[in-house]
């Protein structure tokens, strides 16, 4: 079974929707499955250097910080419901996560999904740029990839070509929002759902390919 996630690095419910699924595959064993990682951009115009995240939300959003207070609260408490931690107060910058993507990209699979976590933690526990390429390469080398090699490869445009092919097939399949899964190139689930839908929609997934 192939997943494709199609989600941002900024995006909070793509992350609770991530560890949902994982929770999910844990309990799946109808047959193996393969989990690849496409890129999305919440804001494509964000500039390179990112903008300030309260401003820009409450810009977004047409919201008072009471809403917008709200709003992170709802996210915080289905965080904690999956087990996932979010400190908004430490968010400073919405960033452009291209060159995170690219980051992604080019990663090894076997830590691809180590790096999403890691950049996911990065951005919404401790309120790193995940935009900076210091930020980057810092993620990157404490999972084992080369710091230099690494810089060479983003500053070379490695992985950019995939990184935008994701996303003109995002735009072309009309996904508007994330988190996006598309299983076997055929069925597609949106949103975070909670881990025993996503449990059953791939046991019914399996049984009907085997049918």
């Amino acid at each position: 079974m192939l997943i494709e996630i199609f989600q941002d690095v900024v995006c909070p419910w793509c992350r609770i929707g991530k560890k949902n699924l994982m929770d999910a595959l844990e309990q799946f064993t109808e047959e193996p499955v393969e989990v690849r990682y496409r890129a999305f951009q919440l804001d494509p115009s964000t500039p390179p250097e990112g903008v300030p995240f309260q401003e820009m939300m409450r810009t977004k959003f047409r919201a008072g910080q009471e809403q917008l207070d709200g709003m992170f609260e709802q996210v915080t408490q289905a965080g904690r419901a999956a087990g996932l931690h979010f400190d908004f107060a430490k968010v400073g910058f919405m960033p452009n996560t291209l060159k995170a993507h690219q980051l992604i990209a080019i990663a090894p699979q076997d830590i691809k999904r180590e790096l999403v976590d890691a950049l996911f933690k990065a951005y919404f526990e401790d309120g790193r740029d995940v935009g900076n390429i210091d930020v980057l390469l810092d993620t990157a080398a404490s999972l084992g990839m080369d710091r230099d090699a690494t810089a060479a490869l983003l500053d070379a445009k490695a992985g950019l070509e995939e990184v935008e092919d994701d996303l003109d097939f995002a735009r072309q399949a009309g996904v508007t929002g994330v988190p996006f899964f598309v299983i076997n190139q055929k069925y597609a689930l949106t949103g975070a759902q909670p881990t025993n839908t996503f449990l059953q929609a791939l046991k019914q997934i399996s049984a009907e390919q085997e049918a």
